[in-house]
């Protein structure tokens, strides 16, 4: 456990625009996520955005959690795809999972109503990552103090 962790609070929020290489952002994207064609076109590569995880934020050193394993597979075939270094570490938590586990209910819960559970709001645009990890790292703090978060 380090200083983060241990204060069990979430201390900054950060996102990353990823500008798409290979495809373009649909009407039900823009409507999903709140992100237009125009707003992603002013964000970094693919490539950049894995160093900027790897040097800022030292990803490449520290457990990382996502709410089930998409994402993981995502950054996953996209650096194979890319041949960009992957920018995390090996241990990966599946927070999806651990929420579920910690119900005992057997039921696989999405993030929203995984933050109606557990009585805690749904803060910014579901679905845009920035905002998801937030409130995904407030669904981890509560398993936290709950002691029910894997070490």
């Amino acid at each position: 456990m380090n200083a983060y962790t241990e204060a069990r609070e979430r201390v900054a929020e950060h996102s990353i625009l990823v500008r798409p290489e290979r495809s373009t952002v649909s009407e039900f994207c823009t409507e999903l996520t709140t992100l237009t064609p125009e707003l992603v076109a002013t964000g970094i590569s693919f490539a950049e955005a894995c160093a900027l995880l790897r040097t800022e934020f030292h990803a490449d050193s520290r457990p990382w959690a996502s709410w089930g394993a998409y994402d993981r597979q995502q950054f996953e075939r996209q650096c194979a795809a890319t041949e960009v270094p992957y920018p995390f570490g090996s241990r990966h938590t599946n927070a999806k999972l651990a929420f579920s586990a910690s119900r005992g209910t057997g039921h696989r819960f999405g993030m929203a109503g995984a933050l109606k559970a557990a009585e805690l709001p749904l803060e910014g645009t579901h679905h845009r990552g920035g905002d998801d990890a937030w409130n995904i790292a407030a669904l981890i703090i509560d398993m936290m103090r709950r002691g029910d978060w894997p070490e």
